[in-house]
């Protein structure tokens, strides 16, 4: 994708896929899919001068508006690092949308 004009914003993506973020809740994926990956920063700490998250929550989620929230988690873990919780989730959900 290319950028265009000053004020142009590229979006975010991992391995080829959305990323949205708000506030400590990372969204991976797209909605117009039937499963994205909720990432929750749950504890982060200062090294250096950035803030680098060190517990994260990682839920598979349907995106049917139609089903309970609480009925929309698949799966569900914690890992330490968002490294670590990018890569499971990227892993879930490409099982999960190819059908595996």
């Amino acid at each position: 994708m290319e950028a265009t004009g000053k004020n142009s914003v590229l979006p975010l993506t991992y391995k080829g896929r959305p990323l949205m973020r708000k506030d400590a809740v990372i969204y991976y994926g797209s909605m117009s899919d039937k499963y994205i990956v909720m990432l929750q920063v749950l504890s982060a700490e200062q090294k250096d001068g950035y803030t680098l998250a060190n517990r994260v929550s990682i839920q598979l989620q349907y995106t049917d508006p139609e089903i309970s929230s609480k009925d929309r988690v698949v799966k569900t873990a914690e890992r330490d690092g968002m490294y670590d919780a990018m890569e499971l989730g990227s892993i879930w959900l490409e099982r999960a949308l190819s059908g595996k």
